[in-house]
């Protein structure tokens, strides 16, 4: 099978390539065919476009033989069926077999490359989902896949680095059965022919840019015939191969011995070199396009042949017909043999004299799809032409001589064809030939078919770069040959004239030769006169400026100059003297003529915008001669020593040079974009010197250019320089060169500094930004140089660039008014300088001076502050950062990065990943290098291969540089472009370039300790602020965790070297911010994290036990930055019902703190942290501290704890419960007061809180014990500090109102004074504003007793200041509040400040309160049923959300948890009364609401008891004889009033008391509240109306009839009868001596009543005796003995006598 693959475009209807042949084996032959007979197979084909489009496609065209195993076809040349042939003639027809084999069309099919709308062919290679082909084709990368033409998937895809092959079946093949032209297959009045049951298979390739330098190319596949049997096909066949890229246009180069590639000819490498290309092995193709658009393009090969394409022949008669074709050098005799200058349709063969076409059998036109590739002669004369004769198969021809007959002949001459390009026309066709046939005379004797018609149509196209189709052109190539060979005189004006006529040829034509011409151009140059020399230099000023001009593609040096210049111009070999001292001598001239005022023209102008290709081609010549030189001497892998250019030669370079910059000056001084152009070419043109000649040459050069633009100058001129040392100094040799003087070292680097540190004191804010990334740039370049990665190396280079950091600490206002893009891109290079800087040169900058020391620094902090990577949620601790330091969200980092870090990523990172690959095939690898070689940067940039998925577009390099050039620089609009995996790479990105500036400035601060241990540098060593701040910031920012795991063992060995220095009292502000951070990583949700956190904990517990004698400071410090932590912590977070619990950060604190003392665990954490086990308990030399104490950690531990507890506490209760529950906030309040005790501001600041709350409740008695408490604490710090004006009994004195009040806790905290808290604070002023205040509220309360008190303790302070006004309003106060205590004692009713009810829970909705019970103490006013109501409404909604109900018990029985009934919650509450403490709680009297025995100066109470009857059948009431009684006593876990509304109650105790103890005791209560009021000393007092007020009460309700049923009902139930048998006889004695003794004291009442009364009162005297009377006649039956021993009156009535 045989067949040709070309580009077609199929609106135009012509072809693009030339053919590639190929021809293949049936499969079922193909195992039986060696490699090497069937290596034709495996060519390869390359084609190449001029433009991508829909039009374009594939045409294929395949041919069989016609003979086959059962003989020969029957329809080959007499188009008749077998069963119609005579055996004659199928004998003649098996003889023509034999003599010339025929090969017929077989099949054709069209594949559309670039049109994604046709599902036939390949689809265009794009992301249509009609494309059989993966949609990344195009792209960066390729799938490796097989698919037929419909899409479906023969392999599995797999993505690759680089592409691979992608096998695509096409089943749209065509049948034909008759010859053709490749029109007709378009053509759609043409009939369609039937499909093919056959596949064929393409193997496609897009070739990166490193495998080639052409546009396209395409690899085709394999072919097979399907067969019929069923439904199945069978893909036979054999295989062979092509490859299509579309490429992108890179050049390939080799610069010092480097090879390179420069992305859109962007880089300037001007050394000698070759275009590069596959390795294309013996079978490879590449295909020769036909260029026909209007872009005008140099030919990318030299090529010198032509291609003819007979169309038809029309014949009056049937014929089998096909066309023979020869060039021939003459027509003297047609005898002899052609010239061997026809192409094979075979690789392996050899050029050819003649070429044959397909034979069109039994037809009057024959038409024709045959190609013929001819090779021109060099040197065409009119003689040379085409012969093209026409053959006939005559069947009638005898079988044993076979000759096809020959039918005429046509002549084409090539001087005719090479006038044009393109050439479609008809010639006639002669019968017969005569010598000299192409003479006028001769043919007019021709003979011709059908009268001279011109029957014979063909097509040719002319491809060659050697021969000129233009005149003009041709002219010049004539007279400079005449010139170079000598042939004809010296030039003249025939020479001048063409030289001048080459400024008029068509673009086209000029670009098609333009390489030959600008090298003849330049040899003029170089060897002529004076008068051509400016001749052809103006002429090449003007070639140049029109192909610059006409082939523009936006780029400023033009691919077809870049190309001339880079592979093109070899400097003629060697084989003359270099052209670059002529160039220089005649560009210098014109340039010199323009500075002297002369009119040089338009030229000068052009020269100058042109400017770099002349420079570049002087350099080029340079470098040739260079390599001439030294090259055949020089041993195998050493560099070429440098270029010495002669005085005159570079005298005259530097006269060209300063004429050059006179013109950037001026010209920028106007503001023409021509003299940006201009000098950035100078600055190549010295950046191809310095790899050329001495660098003491072009160092002249580069100090004549600032020499020139010294200063500051304005923006233009200052970006000319900026430009000019960015593209100097990126030179490869930068960092080896020496300085202008031997004796000195780089003297670029040095003028870069300075220019650098001028620009960033400039007025223009472009140029600071400009600066800053060149330098930027220039460290990413020596980073990632392969040459310079040791460390000597390294070192080396930071040495040079040291000199900076210098410049900056001189003159810091200059660097504090950069931007903060522009102060991050110095700071990263400062850290890289940093990295690699030896310590000698990093301790000898810090001896100058204390203050450049500390400047120094500064600029470590800056670099924290602008380098910090603030990510939201990244450390774990929602609120442990103010809002304004939080991230915020994916707007973070980039946006301060950009513009400059694209820039920095598009151009400096260009050798990030440095790829070698090892197969055509393979993946890219990465190197293998150290991994402390670059780590720093490979950390601060991202590592991306250039290959991408397609999720993945772009990388991410790509993906910044095309956000930046859409004018998207802002990081969210950056950020939401960037797809989510570069999006987490850039992140990445950002947050590792944050930790390795963290770990550098680390390494730096490491190195400074230790000069500072030895003393080798100058600082404050008292205080060491210097790092102080620097060590805050590293705490106080968002770090990964590499930074942890680097930074404590430095915390360790910071605080073991200089603890006594960081632990004074002068760092305790630095301490404490210490303290607080290092709690905040004990909220982070990194475990790890956490450890060290706790770690470092330890290690500032290990100082104080040093330098502190004990940890009382420190558990104030720790208290405090407790404090302000849980501030900012989230406690909290609400659960699903809504309701809140703890969160994980509170409970992550909680273990963090509960870590520090646990011994059991100290040494895996110490060991996991990298430190020594024994790094808590030993003690460092020359420290005479205590050792450490587990228990004293355990101590402090357990009080931090308690204040993590009380926060959690109160913001559990939530804004409800605050509103609502004035119980449970003023506990929270007070919790958080106990809690913060070591601190006396902080309890002092919730105390007063707590006292706001009670005020707001009218809760006074407890407002005023908070003010007592707030007193307290500063009296006592007051008398710890010696100060007279109290003493200790002062302080007990103050105690006896708030017993609570202990000073032993407050003496550590009084004493631990800390910057900002502490003593400072607790003055007498503060103790008597509170004092006075507590007086306030106890007046409020009416408890003045405890207002005396506090009235005693302000007196001495007023007294010992002589404050004689403010003493008078104390005693007026104290008179007032004594006047008021005695009215309170004297009232009848006595005196109750508060009423007392215990209160129990039952239930587990009340949480913590459950199975507990408090003691509330409530306002006098408020009775059981309003607490009822109040705690109802308190509880009510909580146990509702718990689905359960409430239920209140009124009594006061005991109440067994278990007896209830579950889902339903309890309160008991029962009025309690206080208890005194000389009462008698085992007396059985009953207990009186009336006044106690014992004082009433102290309200004060902590024990409360209530009774409770009940009897034995279990009602609560009974009769006298059954009715038991219970007293249950209740202790509190302090006294009343206190600082909040309810205590626990913490103890209790229960006594039975029987009946007749009851009954006893009824009557004892009875006599002692008569004694009482017969109290003599009492009725002596006073006024003795209110006494008698009492008394009469009193008498009332023992002696009157109508109530007198109480004591007859003892009697009658414990005397009478039954019951008094069953008593012993010690309670019968009990009972009746009660008895008697209430008589006696109710006769001596009587008698006082009656002394006591008036004339008013007598009436009911008499009613008291006479009911005396009758019960003493009641009580006789009982008791016969109580009329004997009770008399009724004595002798002092006059009354009544019995």
């Amino acid at each position: 099978m045989y067949g040709t693959l070309c580009l077609y475009h199929r609106e135009k209807r012509e072809k693009l390539s030339e053919n590639f042949h190929f021809r293949c084996l049936p499969s079922e032959f193909q195992d039986c065919v060696t490699w090497q007979e069937g290596g034709n197979c495996l060519r390869r084909a390359i084609f190449s476009l001029e433009a991508a489009s829909p039009a374009i496609c594939l045409l294929i065209q395949l041919e069989k033989h016609v003979t086959e195993e059962g003989g020969v076809t029957a329809h080959v040349y007499s188009r008749k069926e077998p069963v119609h042939l005579t055996e004659r003639e199928k004998q003649k027809l098996q003889v023509w077999a034999r003599v010339m084999p025929f090969r017929e069309p077989f099949a054709w099919a069209v594949v559309a490359l670039f049109d994604a709308n046709i599902t036939g062919g390949v689809g265009g290679f794009s992301s249509s989902p009609s494309s059989p082909l993966p949609p990344g084709l195009f792209g960066p990368s390729l799938m490796e896949a097989s698919l037929d033409s419909d899409g479906r998937l023969i392999a599995d895809a797999k993505t690759e680095s680089s592409s691979v092959p992608v096998l695509v079946d096409v089943q749209s093949l065509r049948r034909v059965k008759e010859n053709y032209t490749e029109e007709m297959l378009q053509d759609p009045k043409y009939k369609v022919h039937k499909p093919v049951k056959a596949i064929l298979r393409l193997e496609i390739e897009r070739l990166s840019t490193e495998d080639h330098d052409q546009d396209s190319i395409f690899e085709c596949g394999s072919f097979g015939r399907g067969s019929t049997d069923g439904d199945s096909r069978l893909t036979v066949g054999p295989s062979f191969s092509g490859r299509f890229m579309q490429g992108l246009g890179m050049t390939k180069v080799t610069h010092n011995g480097r090879q390179k590639w420069s992305p859109g000819r962007k880089h300037r490498y001007l050394h000698s070199g070759s275009v590069g290309s596959i390795e294309f092995g013996k079978f490879d193709f590449r295909a020769i396009e036909f260029r026909s658009g209007s872009k005008v393009e140099v030919l990318p090969q030299l090529l010198h042949c032509l291609y003819v394409y007979p169309q038809s022949v029309n014949l009056s008669r049937k014929r089998n017909l096909f066309v023979r074709v020869e060039l021939r050098k003459d027509d003297v005799d047609i005898r002899k043999s052609p010239l061997e200058a026809l192409y094979p349709r075979d690789a392996d063969s050899s050029m050819q004299k003649y070429a044959h076409s397909q034979i069109d059998a039994n037809t009057k036109t024959p038409h024709y799809h045959d190609e013929f590739k001819i090779q021109l002669p060099a040197v065409l004369s009119p003689e040379h032409h085409l012969l093209f004769t026409f053959f006939h198969v005559d069947l009638q021809m005898k079988i044993e001589a076979p000759k096809p007959v020959v039918v005429g002949y046509s002549v084409l001459p090539l001087m005719f064809v090479c006038q044009v390009q393109r050439l479609d026309g008809s010639l006639p066709i002669a019968k017969e030939l005569y010598s000299n046939y192409l003479q006028e005379n001769v043919k007019e004797r021709l003979e011709y078919l059908d009268d001279g018609k011109t029957v014979f149509k063909l097509r040719s196209r002319l491809c060659s770069s050697l021969y000129p189709v233009n005149e003009r052109i041709r002219d010049f190539f004539s007279e400079y040959d005449r010139h170079v060979l000598r042939t004809s005189p010296p030039w003249g004006t025939e020479l001048m004239e063409a030289i001048n006529a080459l400024k008029t040829v068509e673009p086209s034509a000029m670009l098609q030769f333009l390489q030959p011409i600008l090298n003849m151009l330049l040899r003029m140059i170089r060897d002529g006169g004076e008068t051509l020399q400016v001749a052809a230099f103006r002429s090449m000023v003007n070639i140049i400026t029109r192909v610059q001009a006409e082939t523009s593609d936006g780029a400023e040096r033009n691919r077809y100059l870049v190309h001339y210049v880079d592979y093109a111009f070899n400097d003629f070999g060697g084989r003359h003297e270099p052209v670059y001292p002529g160039l220089c001598s005649v560009w210098r001239s014109l340039a010199r003529s323009k500075a002297k005022g002369y009119r040089v023209g338009p030229v000068y102008d052009d020269v100058l915008s042109m400017a770099w290709v002349f420079l570049e081609l002087i350099v080029k010549s340079m470098a040739l001669e260079q390599s001439r030189i030294y090259s055949e001497s020089l041993p195998p892998g050493e560099e070429l020593p440098p270029l010495q250019l002669i005085d005159e030669v570079f005298k005259s370079i530097v006269q060209l040079y300063d004429c050059l910059l006179t013109e950037v000056h001026e010209r920028c001084k106007k503001g023409m974009l021509l003299a940006m152009k201009l000098n950035s070419s100078i600055a190549y043109f010295c950046y191809d010197l310095l790899s050329v000649i001495e660098h003491r040459q072009v160092f002249e050069l580069v100090a004549l250019y600032f020499n020139k633009f010294a200063g500051v100058c304005q923006s233009l001129v200052h970006e000319c320089k900026l430009n000019f040392l960015r593209i100097v100094c990126d030179h490869d040799l930068f960092v080896e060169m020496p300085g202008r003087d031997p004796t000195e070292r780089n003297y670029l680097a040095s003028l870069l500094m300075q220019e650098l540190f001028v620009t960033w004191d400039h007025e223009d804010l472009t140029l600071r930004s400009k600066a800053a990334r060149i330098l930027v740039q220039l460290m990413c370049k020596h980073e990632y140089d392969a040459r310079y990665q040791t460390l000597e190396d390294k070192m080396y280079i930071a040495q040079r660039y040291f000199p900076l950091v210098d410049l900056i600490l001189d003159e810091m206002p200059v660097f504090y008014g950069l931007s903060t893009t522009e102060k991050r891109e110095v700071l990263v290079c400062v850290l890289h300088i940093l990295r690699y800087l030896d310590d000698a040169s990093l301790v000898k900058a810090w001896q100058h001076n204390m203050d450049r020391t500390k400047l120094f620094f500064k600029l470590l902090e800056e670099c924290q502050e602008l380098l910090e990577y603030k990510k939201a949620g990244a450390d774990g601790l929602m609120g442990a950062m103010p809002a304004n330091d939080q991230g915020e969200g994916p707007l973070r980092y980039s946006e301060k990065l950009s513009p400059a870090v694209n820039q920095f990523l598009i151009e400096a990172s260009r050798q990030d990943v440095r790829l070698t690959k090892i197969s055509p095939n393979a993946q890219w690898i990465l190197p293998q290098t150290s991994p402390e070689i670059g780590s720093f940067w490979k950390r601060a940039s991202p590592v991306t291969n250039s290959s991408t998925s397609p999720g993945q577009p772009h990388s991410l390099r790509e993906a910044l540089a095309q956000a930046q050039s859409a004018g998207r620089s802002g990081g969210r609009s950056l950020r939401e472009t960037l797809h989510p995996m570069l999006r987490q790479k850039l992140e990445l990105w950002e947050e590792n370039l944050s930790a390795s500036a963290m770990l550098q400035i680390l390494e730096v601060l490491e190195k400074f300790i230790s000069a500072v241990s030895s003393q080798a540098v100058l600082t404050d060593y008292m205080r060491l602020d210097c790092i102080t701040t620097i060590f805050i910031g590293f705490l106080g920012r968002s770090q990964p965790l590499p930074f942890w795991k680097a930074f404590l063992p430095f915390f360790n060995n910071v605080f073991r070297r200089h603890g006594a220095t960081l632990m004074s009292r002068e760092n305790d502000r630095f301490l404490k911010q210490v303290a607080f951070h290092l709690l905040r990583l004990g909220v982070f949700r990194n475990e790890s994290i956490r450890k060290r956190s706790v770690v470092g904990l330890q290690i500032l517990v290990r100082n104080a036990y040093h330098y502190f004698q004990g940890l009382s400071r420190l558990r104030v410090m720790l208290t405090i930055t407790l404090s302000e932590l849980m501030s900012d912590v989230q406690v909290t977070h609400p659960k699903m019902d809504g309701s809140l619990e703890e969160s994980g950060e509170s409970q992550r604190l909680r273990r963090s703190l509960q870590q520090i003392a646990q011994e059991s665990i100290s040494a895996d954490l110490l060991r996991e942290c990298g430190l020594p086990e024994d790094s808590l308990t030993a003690l460092p030399e020359g420290v005479n501290g205590q050792q450490w104490s587990w228990a004293g950690v355990a101590e402090l531990s357990t009080s931090l704890l308690k204040a993590v507890d009380a926060a959690v506490g109160h913001a559990l209760l939530g804004p409800e419960i605050l509103m609502n529950d004035k119980y449970a906030t003023a506990e929270a309040y007070h919790g958080l007061a106990t809690a913060y005790t070591n601190v006396p501001d902080l309890h002092i600041m919730w105390l007063l809180y707590l006292c706001e709350v009670h005020q707001g409740n009218q809760s006074y008695a407890e407002a005023a014990q908070c003010a007592v408490a707030v007193a307290g604490v500063i009296m006592h710090a007051i008398v710890g500090k010696g100060d007279h004006v109290w003493g200790k009994e002062h302080v007990e004195a103050l105690g006896n109102i708030f017993p609570m009040l202990t000073g032993s806790r407050f003496g550590d905290a009084a004493t631990a004074e800390i910057e900002g808290y502490g003593s400072s604070k607790l003055t007498v002023e503060s103790a008597v504003k509170y004092l006075q205040l507590a007086n306030k509220l106890f007046v409020q309360a009416e408890l003045f007793h405890f207002c005396a008190g506090i009235l005693e303790l302000i007196i001495p302070v007023h007294k010992s200041r002589r404050a004689y006004s403010q003493l008078s309003k104390c005693h007026t106060s104290l008179t007032s509040i004594y006047e008021a205590i005695l009215e309170q004692e004297s009232s009848p009713i006595p005196f109750t400040d508060a009423t007392y009810y215990r209160v129990g829970f039952y239930g587990k909705s009340f949480g913590s309160l459950h199975c507990k019970e408090y003691v509330y103490r409530e306002p006098r006013d408020v009775r059981l049923g309003d607490i009822m109501k109040n705690l109802g409404n308190i509880y009510e909604p909580t146990v509702i959300e718990g689905k359960q109900n409430l239920h209140i018990i009124p009594d006061s029985r005991q109440v067994n948890p278990e007896d209830l009934q579950a889902g339903i919650c309890y309160l008991q509450i029962t009025s309690v009364d206080p208890v005194t403490e000389d009462e008698d709680l085992e007396s059985r009297r009953e207990r009186q609401s009336g006044r106690s025995s014992s004082t009433f100066s102290a309200r004060v109470f902590d024990r409360f008891l209530f009774d409770t009857p009940f009897t034995k059948n279990g009602r609560s009431q009974g009769g006298l004889e059954d009715q038991w009684k219970r007293r249950t006593v209740l202790w509190t876990e302090g006294p009343f009033p206190s600082l909040v509304n309810r205590l626990m109650v913490v103890k209790s105790e229960s006594r039975e008391f029987s009946p007749i103890e009851n009954a006893i005791g009824m009557i004892e209560t009875r006599t002692a509240a008569l004694a009482g009021e017969l109290d003599d000393q009492r009725i002596n007092e006073g006024d003795p109306l209110p006494r008698l007020q009492g008394l009469q009460r009193i008498l009332q309700g023992s002696v009157a009839v109508q109530v007198n049923s109480g004591v007859l009902g003892v009697c009658t139930a414990f005397l009478s009868g039954e019951p008094s048998t069953r008593l012993r006889s010690q309670e019968l004695q009990q009972l009746i001596a009660a008895l008697l003794e209430f008589m006696a004291v109710c006769k001596k009442a009587i008698r006082v009543h009656a002394r006591l009364i008036g004339e008013e009162d007598q009436d009911f005297h008499s009613q008291l005796v006479i009911g005396f009377q009758s019960l003493t006649a009641e009580l006789s039956h009982y008791i016969p003995a109580i009329l004997s021993d009770v008399t009724i009156l004595g002798k002092h009535s006059n009354v009544l006598k019995l």
